[in-house]
């Protein structure tokens, strides 16, 4: 049986027409196609398809936006924004891509650790904007 410890490894799915009133919190990676009014908390990688939705606030390592979130986000490592994504909050994240046709109607702090000393800028230092 192989294992499903590799880290990124996608080990959680919420699936379309799924809703959940309440907070989900997973170790390993994170797959939303379907709402969740509440907190999400992942140790790795949350997805949210086209058609998945968050309203609350979001605590994972790398986040990738296809869906809808209102709420703040703290994902340290990379967020991605794509095409017809829409983010609604406070977002403090390390690198940041926006792909056109997303939507960004908040704030942004980014910051990472750089040779063991953290830099921090508002919006201003990593965005990536295709």
């Amino acid at each position: 049986m192989k294992s499903i410890e590799k880290p990124g490894e996608l080990s959680t799915i919420l699936g379309k027409g799924s809703v959940v009133d309440g907070n989900i919190k997973v170790e390993l990676s994170l797959r939303i196609d379907g709402k969740v009014v509440g907190d999400v908390v992942s140790g790795d990688t949350l997805i949210v398809g086209a058609e998945g939705e968050i309203k609350g606030n979001v605590h994972v390592k790398n986040l990738v936006l296809g869906g809808k979130i209102t709420g703040a986000v703290l994902a340290p490592g990379r967020t991605v924004l794509e095409a017809h994504s829409e983010l609604r909050g406070e977002l403090k994240t390390g690198k940041l891509v926006i792909d056109e046709g997303a939507i960004f109607d908040g704030k942004c702090t980014m910051s990472e650790t750089r040779g063991g000393s953290k830099t921090e800028s508002s919006a201003d230092k990593e965005a990536i904007i295709k």
